[in-house]
Parts: C-alpha cells; sequence; structure tokens
C-alpha cells in the first residue's frame, strides 16, 4: 500500500473514530438528559422504509429529542411499547376536514387512526372567499353555528388556530375557487384580465401559506377551465415553491387522455405534480390499472415528476349534484336549482343520466343507476331519514322513480347533499395502493361517533382509511411490509407536500407520533355502519403532546394550522 493510499486509510479511520465517539457523546447525554416524554422498548419504523429496529424515543418539547437506548433517562411520563411499532405520524394527504374542525376540534375519526396532519383544498378550498361564496356555504354553517368571518387564506389559518385542532392541517388553494372568486361558475374561457387577477390570488394565498395550487376537475366550476389556464396558475404556484394536486378530468372512459393532460400540466409549468385518489372507474374501465400506473412510470422516465394517491375501497363519495350532468350545476346554486325545477331541462339531464358521455363523468350510470348511489348526508333534517338508503330504496319511499327522488332530494338540501358511489374493482384498488409511488388520502372530513359531527353517515374511510392498509395489505394480503406502508403514510407524504419537519422520526423532527398494536390496528367503519372508530392505535403524539393515550382521545388541542414554503409572518 503506498503512502497515499496509508494516509486516506488513516484519515477514514480517524473520521470514523470522532464519529463513533460522537455517537457515544451524544448517547450519553441522551442518557442524561430528562424528557417529557420516554417512549420505550418500541419497534421502531422511522418512515423511511427502512427495517425496524428496537429502540426508546424521548420527547422534549414538540419535538423528537433522541432516540436509541434512554433506560437509564429520566422523564415525566415513561410509556411501555414493548411489541408496539412506533412511527412518525400519518399525514392524510386528501382529508377535507377544514370547516368540521371548526365545529368539533377533535378531529376524533382522524386521530385514532394515527393521523396526526391532514392536507386539504381540493379544487374549491376553504380560502380565499368572497361574498357570493360565503352564500354558498351559509347552509352549513348554520347548521353547526360556525361563523363564516374569514375571507382570506390568511384570515382562515389564523381563525383555525383558534379553534385549537387536535391535529395540524394545512391546505392548498384551489384553482376553481378561484376561478369562482373572479370570475363566478360560467362556462367560458377566462379573458386575459380575469387570467392575471387569477394569478394574483394564487400568488396572495401561496404567500399566505398555502401549499400549492389544487384542481379538481371532473367538478364545476373546475371543469370549465382549459389546460392552459391550469398551466398558467401552476406556474405561479411553482414561483412560490409549492406543488400541485389534482381531482384530473377523467377517471374513467377517458383517462388515458386525462393523464395526457396531467402529465402535460406537470411539465409545462415544471412543477410537482399528485393525483388524487387514483382510480379507473366504472366496469367498462375495470382492470386498466396495471396501464394507468405504467404511463405514469413512462412520464416519470421521461423526468416529469408525478405521483398519486389513494384510499383503500372500492367505493367513492362526493357531491350528489355530481350524478346530474355538469351543465346542470353551471351558474351557481340558484340556476342548478331553477333547472332541476324546469321539467323540460330536468326530463333532458335524467336523459343523459342513462347514456354513456364524453362530456361528464356520469357517476350515476357508472354507478349502475339508483341502486349504487346511496345517500349519507344532508343537511335539511327532514331528510336524514333517508340517509343509508340508496335511490332506488329513497324512491320506493317516496314513491317517484330513483332519478326524480335524487333530483328532489338535491332540490329540497340545495345541493348539499353527500353521496357514496359503487365504481371500483377491489384488483385495481389492491394495485394502486400497494404501488410504491401512491400515497394514502382519505378524501373525507373528520366526523366522530358522538357530538354534532356524528349524526350524519359517511364514508368508511373517514374513520379506517389508514388501519385499513394496515390491517388489509399488509397484515392480510402481504402486498407490501410494513415499512414499506409506514413510509407511503409519513415520509413520502411529507415530500409530495412539500413538509419539511415531519414525516420522519429523527431527533429534531417535529414529535408527531404514532404507536400502534401491528397485529391488532383495524378498521371497523363499513359502509352500512361507518360511524365508528378504528382499533390498534394506542397512542398519538401531535406537536410533542398526547392526543390519544392509551387508546383513549385526551383534552389535549396541539395541533397547528401549517403554512407552506412562501408564508413568512411579515405577510
Amino acid at each position: 500500500m503506498g503512502k497515499k493510499s496509508s494516509r486516506v486509510v488513516l484519515i477514514g479511520f480517524v473520521l470514523l473514530s470522532a464519529l463513533f465517539h460522537e455517537r457515544l457523546h451524544a448517547q450519553s447525554h441522551a442518557q442524561k438528559q430528562s424528557y417529557d416524554f420516554i417512549i420505550s422498548g418500541a419497534h421502531i419504523v422511522d418512515g423511511t422504509g427502512a427495517p425496524w429496529f428496537v429502540g426508546d424515543l424521548g420527547i422534549l418539547g414538540d419535538r423528537i429529542a433522541a432516540i436509541g437506548d434512554l433506560h437509564s433517562a429520566t422523564a415525566k411520563k415513561r410509556i411501555d411499547a414493548a411489541g408496539l411499532v412506533v412511527s412518525p405520524g400519518f399525514i392524510d394527504v386528501q382529508g377535507q376536514s377544514e370547516f368540521n374542525l371548526l365545529v368539533d376540534n377533535r378531529a376524533a375519526g382522524k386521530i385514532t387512526q394515527g393521523v396526526t396532519t391532514e392536507i386539504t383544498g381540493e379544487g374549491t378550498s376553504i380560502a380565499p372567499l368572497n361574498d357570493p361564496m360565503v352564500a354558498d356555504l351559509k347552509d352549513e354553517a348554520t347548521k353547526y353555528g360556525v361563523a363564516l368571518d374569514w375571507r382570506s387564506m390568511d384570515e382562515y389559518l389564523r381563525r383555525l388556530e383558534r379553534a385549537r385542532p387536535a391535529l395540524n392541517l394545512g391546505t392548498f388553494v384551489g384553482a376553481g375557487g378561484v376561478r369562482t372568486y373572479v370570475m363566478g361558475k360560467d362556462n367560458r374561457p377566462a379573458t386575459s384580465a380575469e387570467l392575471e387577477k387569477m394569478r394574483q390570488t394564487v400568488a396572495q394565498a401561496m404567500k399566505q401559506g398555502a401549499f400549492g395550487l389544487s384542481s379538481a376537475l371532473q367538478y364545476v366550476p373546475d371543469s370549465f377551465a382549459s389546460t392552459d389556464e391550469l398551466v398558467e396558475l401552476a406556474k405561479v404556484a411553482k414561483s412560490y415553491g409549492g406543488v400541485y394536486f389534482t381531482h384530473q378530468r377523467s377517471e374513467s372512459d377517458t383517462i388515458f387522455a386525462s393523464l395526457d393532460e396531467v402529465f402535460e400540466i406537470a411539465q409545462r409549468a415544471g412543477i410537482s405534480t399528485t393525483i388524487w385518489h387514483l382510480k379507473t372507474a366504472y366496469s367498462e374501465n375495470f382492470g386498466k390499472m396495471p396501464d394507468v400506473i405504467g404511463r405514469i412510470e413512462a412520464a416519470r422516465s421521461r423526468g416529469i415528476d408525478v405521483a398519486a394517491s389513494a384510499y383503500p375501497y372500492t367505493r367513492a363519495s362526493n357531491a350528489l349534484i355530481a350524478c346530474f350532468p355538469s351543465w346542470i350545476s353551471e351558474g351557481g346554486t340558484e340556476k342548478m336549482l331553477a333547472r332541476l325545477r324546469d321539467p323540460a331541462q330536468r326530463a333532458r339531464a335524467q336523459k343523459e343520466m342513462d347514456e354513456p358521455s364524453s362530456v361528464w363523468e356520469n357517476q350515476w350510470l357508472g354507478s349502475g343507476g339508483g341502486e349504487g348511489v346511496m345517500l349519507v348526508q344532508v343537511v335539511n333534517p327532514e331528510f336524514h331519514k333517508y340517509e343509508g338508503m340508496n335511490f332506488v330504496e329513497i324512491g320506493r319511499q317516496m314513491g317517484k322513480d330513483p332519478k326524480d327522488a335524487a333530483m328532489d332530494v338535491a332540490i329540497e338540501d340545495r345541493g348539499n347533499s353527500q353521496v357514496v358511489i359503487a365504481i371500483m374493482q377491489e384488483s385495481d384498488v389492491r394495485a394502486t395502493v400497494s404501488n410504491p409511488l401512491v400515497t394514502y388520502g382519505s378524501d373525507s372530513p373528520a366526523q366522530a361517533e358522538d357530538g354534532p359531527l356524528s349524526k350524519t353517515k359517511a364514508h368508511p374511510r373517514a374513520f379506517g382509511t389508514f388501519p385499513r392498509v394496515l390491517a388489509e395489505y399488509v397484515r392480510t394480503q402481504h402486498t407490501m411490509r410494513l415499512e414499506e406502508a409506514v413510509r407511503k403514510m409519513t415520509s413520502q407524504a411529507a415530500s409530495r407536500v412539500g413538509i419539511a419537519d415531519r414525516g420522519i422520526l429523527r431527533p429534531g423532527m417535529i414529535a408527531d407520533i404514532a404507536i400502534f398494536d401491528p397485529e391488532a390496528v383495524k378498521d371497523v367503519a363499513t359502509f352500512n355502519d361507518p360511524i365508528h372508530y378504528s382499533t390498534g392505535v394506542k397512542d398519538v403524539f401531535v406537536n410533542g403532546r398526547p392526543v390519544v393515550l392509551d387508546g383513549k382521545i385526551t383534552d389535549e388541542r396541539p395541533g397547528k394550522a401549517l403554512r407552506g414554503p412562501a408564508y413568512h409572518p411579515a405577510h
């Protein structure tokens, strides 16, 4: 060995020795340190996908302070986690709790799953708002006693923090909401002046804390936006460090053209893009998921930063009015109600609901008609008796055709009703949920077994998304290792959204932590009986405070309004 090689080896040895002694010093310091909490003897799954290891974790303030052997350290409370998994708290990349947290700040159905952070704002975000948009929210706000006292993104996020939520919440700015804010719900191209106003609106929301731009292109008014319009708004979000999440334009018969649009927006705007709730909907498209995933992988091989999220169920959920042709909803609530009341327009819409379409996503037909569409939530109390029933059953009770029953419910509930629709098959769901590129979003707001948000039905994903992945696909079907599923729920979700200080267990990171029994964690909610918490999640910490302790929801409400990369308090 030459002198140069010997010198390199010696330097390497010195560096390794220094690192070793530094770690010994850190370990010794950790042993002497006093913590707020020590979680001891756990199987630590750190969120990176690395194999679990046995160790202790110390929490001090809102941070993870140490990981290792802490048996000699002291703590205000020590939690025995022998045989349990300790992981980063789960990140729901498509929660919808921005309003519900103002009604019930416990977020009970989410924290009992191990969810510590939600990202929301699909298409039409909670802010910015103008007076006509506030009027559209008035029915639900009145029902639950929520004061609609914000207009800007900053004002909403401050309002959220005053509500003291149990979990963290961040939001995108919705392209559809921005369109409505600037030009209403008219089906026409934006003028150059309107597009510039939309750009300015996105920029302001980004500076006030949005994580990026979102779209929901199946629904009015997002469906009226051109690809060019979306690219221009995405460029603004990108310029502020943001990302783009989308409910793509088609999840059924024109899904391949829809994917091409997603790739085009991502490429032209140079923006990280994630497809929400990736699916192949309706029976004629069952079995296409491998091709869909193949196209996403091919786009990535061309340098396009695109990935997806999913929920582990074969049924979806959205607004009842999405069962009607999109022209019904054009122009806002009052125009929609007038069309549904007009016999000629009503007859035209019902005819179109029975026909395949390349113009709108016909989920009524795709669900197999009224039997596949279940009413789950209404604002009008007169219709609570129909929740949990499909529209064949509701029509029978009303003495009406199922389509007439659906339209009459929509009229009397002023378009606020929510439904669950049967549109997917299990093999496609399995392929999606198990793919390494796919993270998870419940696409549902937080509800609870008691309190004001327990009075309606729900999609079971509101209570069971994350435990269902662990129970069904990790423990039963073995389509993923536990460490891989946790990676997708935590660090991958954080990286897609742009959250830098959560999603991995490391000293210095925020102490958002889930502790669960890998052999017992399980979803309990079903489509017929959905209002039930999942089981097997023992403890949950949000910002270093326990919101679930020994399986019980605590009085702690440490959640924060998370703000995106462009936010500075001076704004």
